[in-house]
């Protein structure tokens, strides 16, 4: 996928263990209720599977007793022992850190390390930043939402996390941009903006913006307080962003967006949206959030790959039939008679051109830009909004043992006690004799073999 998609494989794999780590929250007896998912990868792993790729995991929890280092220590040995389980991605407790401190409203969040042991980073050990706050106002209701896991691996059931509802996710990037003026956020906002079929009403998104601001104590952000920024935002766009994208877009074409978008959401004019490319009712156009495809893998990819250039309006190049041509991709469609199409514009002519999915032998994004001339059906369609689903059933690894809360007379911190303790067997090489452990340590006791002389074996290796 890495080669496909012109990613480092480390970016990859890591998407790959946040896919998992995801799970296992949504697996875990209360994080599952209490956690509320948010930020960039939120907008990458939940709402638009064309985004930039992302390194943390930005959650909201309604019980602020959770932000207790001890508590979060037990949750994520039992997450990580249940991920091991499910993937053989090694997550060991003794590699993760969770800094509590006092943020500037005076109230305690965290700052958490996970590191893992992938695929990709057999020796290396890679990490996860978790950023855990539980005082940040919630103006909307949070959904829950299915979770993009674009590997062979997907658990049946799927994966599913409670969310940020879209406009929230939105007006906290608006808020971010004015407040801290990253790269990232510019190209969040932005793109969002550009999301014609899934931008909501600006009365509701400057509603949320505006008590976001007065939440955090500060303005809401206008064109003229990111003027300075400019210079500043320029220099850092390809160190901060390059590595999250298959190819980094223009900045100027990021930067020249605002003035629309700030005149749009303060109650100026809709950007117009062109008119999709003629269909006479014989093509269906495919645009599902999660588009999955009855296609080889190669073709699948190709498929991403031309998304993310559509969305980011970046022509791509396309080998077809043995030659290449540059392209503006518009709409993708299955015709009647089950042929998948790409309907697109020549660069330079503008001619318009179909080509078959089945014939298509590599996709490449530019850096070149374009305006489009029709209707982008290659993103997802309108908002997002998706209605709380029944507590799901939680793995069987979680619910071995009954859950239950400490009922000791008030209590300031979290009990370490909540969860049941994994265990873990280990065997020994020399004898076979096996050891219960209730976590990872792969040393042996002193023991006797099966005819009751001592064992030399002193190191095991983990069967369950």
């Amino acid at each position: 996928m890495a080669t496909q998609m012109s990613l480092n494989p480390h970016v990859v794999e890591k998407d790959y263990v946040l896919g998992w780590m995801l799970a296992g929250i949504a697996s875990h007896p209360i994080l599952r209720e209490t956690w509320v998912f948010k930020g960039g990868t939120c907008l990458k792993k939940c709402y638009f599977e064309t985004y930039r790729f992302s390194e943390d995991l930005d959650f909201t929890l309604t019980d602020p007793d959770q932000i207790n280092e001890e508590f979060l220590k037990t949750a994520f040995a039992e997450i990580g022992a249940w991920i091991y389980d499910q993937t053989g991605i090694e997550v060991p407790a003794a590699e993760q850190k969770f800094d509590i401190y006092k943020n500037p409203r005076g109230t305690i969040s965290c700052e958490g390390k996970i590191k893992y042991r992938g695929p990709v980073s057999p020796r290396d050990m890679p990490g996860i930043k978790l950023d855990l706050t539980a005082d940040e106002r919630l103006v909307l209701p949070p959904v829950r939402v299915p979770v993009f896991h674009p590997y062979t691996d997907t658990p049946e059931q799927g994966i599913d996390v409670l969310s940020y509802a879209y406009e929230e996710v939105f007006g906290e990037k608006i808020r971010a941009l004015g407040e801290r003026t990253r790269p990232r956020d510019l190209y969040d906002v932005v793109n969002l903006f550009r999301n014609d079929d899934a931008r909501p009403s600006p009365s509701v998104l400057l509603d949320v913006l505006g008590q976001k601001c007065e939440f955090k104590g500060i303005n809401v952000p206008t064109l003229a307080d990111l003027e300075p920024h400019r210079q500043e935002l320029m220099g850092l766009w390809s160190s901060m962003l390059k590595h999250q994208l298959p190819v980094l877009p223009p900045y100027e074409s990021f930067w020249d967006e605002l003035p629309n978008f700030f005149g749009w959401i303060n109650g100026g004019a809709t950007p117009a949206i062109p008119v999709a490319y003629a269909n006479d009712g014989s093509e269906t156009v495919l645009r599902a959030r999660n588009l999955r495809l009855p296609v080889s893998g190669t073709a699948q990819a190709m498929v991403e790959i031309i998304r993310f250039g559509a969305a980011n309006r970046l022509l791509v190049e396309l080998d077809y039939q043995g030659s290449t041509r540059r392209i503006e991709p518009y709409s993708l469609r299955r015709t009647s008679d089950g042929h998948i199409i790409l309907h697109a514009l020549r660069e330079g002519s503008g001619e318009h051109r179909s080509y078959r999915l089945d014939r298509m032998q590599g996709a490449r994004v530019t850096n070149q830009t374009f305006v489009p001339k029709y209707e982008i059906e290659l993103t997802p369609k309108g908002p997002v909004s998706v209605a709380q689903s029944p507590a799901r059933a939680t793995s069987s690894a979680f619910r071995a043992q009954p859950v239950t809360r400490a009922r000791a007379a008030p209590r300031k911190k979290a009990s370490s006690s909540y969860f049941a303790k994994p265990t873990h067997t280990y065997q020994c090489p020399m004898c076979s004799k096996k050891f219960k452990r209730d976590k990872y340590d792969p040393k042996l006791n002193s023991h006797k073999n099966q005819w009751g002389q001592p064992c030399s074996g002193r190191t095991g290796f983990l069967v369950s």
